[in-house]
């Protein structure tokens, strides 16, 4: 938890609201790809590459 708030008071300090929407879209595909294995998710990725 220390890396998220570390991340949070750069970016409210140095003013970088742009990498909020980089970093949550990483982790949706990052979970997207994690849990895609054996479910009903993987018919939505392979689209996406």
């Amino acid at each position: 938890m220390d890396f998220l708030k570390d991340f949070w008071a750069f970016v409210t300090n140095q003013k970088k609201w742009w990498l909020v929407p980089i970093i949550l879209a990483l982790i949706v595909f990052g979970l997207l790809i994690t849990f895609a294995e054996n479910s009903a998710v993987a018919t939505f990725i392979y689209p996406l590459f």
